[in-house]
């Protein structure tokens, strides 16, 4: 029989996939890619998660969640974790996705390495029951790991699955995980992380201002991943990087229109304008990347220069860094 595993290329889901494998199921392998992920990184949890398939040799599908999953972080029907992460709402969002793929692959149940209470919004049993429940997918979802915790499934009922060959884990602790890796000679897998970026606090306050000003859209999500960012009106953000790193990456992320600014002759940050083509106070702008310049006085006068991609500077403004308080107001993060 064949199902589909909810891989997220961690050590719960590879070694829920394993047992999977061991039992002779047939697997494809789905991995949930939001507009928030990161997936240029070399250490993204999508390389990881591709590579880890890899090593099982099972087929590797990235499926995209787009404004659907935006629109549930703006208005979460069962509210947000610690930070801004809708966890719940998520997970239901991914197992509606999941089961509309079980005639396209074949399957015949789905698979996650789920472990109760090893997160506390998402993860505790009467939770889990409930997001199976609300996801139609009653009986249809196996979790290895935990199996012995839960009620049978559809598969362990019919024989395709040996219940015996399942486990009752629960908590935080990962020690019977490392046991397993140990038995299965499972040695790359990637640390245990926190969460997604949802669960960072200053990530958060990023998306909290795109929420409040209406702004979360796909368009402008992409923004998020990199730089300092000030918000200088209802519209108009600045955006500027931290190290030469990010002041490349903020270039590659604007467009023909987007206006970018920097200083004239010294070292330092960066900026983009975003919206492109909006009108923008630039005066704070620039003094806002001026007092960035660390081998600039306080007192001194900078010339920043704005332009655009493949374009002569258009405009150069000499202004002063910008008081402590006055940054603090219009910072994001």
């Amino acid at each position: 029989m064949k199902a589909i595993t909810l891989f997220s290329g961690g050590l719960d889901s590879i070694l829920a996939t394993k047992l999977m494998i061991e039992q002779g199921i047939d697997l494809e392998a789905v991995y949930f890619h939001s507009p928030l992920c990161d997936c240029e990184r070399p250490n993204s949890s999508c390389v990881a998660a591709k590579k880890a398939a890899d090593l099982l040799n099972i087929p590797f599908h990235k499926i995209e969640l787009r404004q659907e999953f935006l629109d549930i972080v703006r208005n979460p029907s069962h509210g947000y974790g610690k930070n801004i992460n809708p966890c719940i709402d998520c997970r239901i969002l991914q197992f509606k996705k999941a089961k509309a793929l079980m005639d396209k692959f074949g399957a015949s149940f789905i698979v996650t390495g789920e472990v109760v209470g090893e997160r506390p919004m998402s993860q505790k049993k009467h939770t889990i029951d409930m997001i199976e429940k609300t996801a139609d997918l009653k009986g249809l979802v196996l979790r290895p790991l935990s199996a012995k915790l839960f009620d049978e499934t559809l598969p362990e009922k019919e024989g395709i699955v040996d219940r015996e060959k399942l486990f009752d884990i629960q908590g935080r602790s990962r020690k019977r995980q490392m046991e397993l890796a140990k038995k299965f000679r499972i040695e790359e897998y990637p640390a245990p992380a926190g969460g997604c970026l949802l669960t960072n606090a200053g990530f958060s306050d990023k998306v909290r201002d795109l929420i409040r000003h209406r702004q979360l859209t796909l368009e402008y999500v992409k923004f998020l991943k990199a730089g300092r960012h000030f918000r200088l009106s209802d519209e108009v953000k600045l955006i500027m990087g931290r190290d030469e790193k990010e002041n490349d990456r903020i270039l590659a992320l604007g467009n023909k229109e987007t206006v970018f600014l920097k200083a004239t002759d010294l070292p330092g940050p960066i900026g983009m304008l975003t919206p492109a083509g909006a009108e923008a106070p630039q005066e704070l702008a620039a003094s806002i990347i001026a007092y960035y310049i660390n081998k600039a006085a306080d007192d001194e006068s900078i010339d920043i220069e704005f332009w655009r991609n493949n374009s002569e500077p258009h405009k150069t403004i000499a202004t002063k860094k910008v008081a402590e308080p006055t940054l603090v107001k219009f910072r994001v993060t």
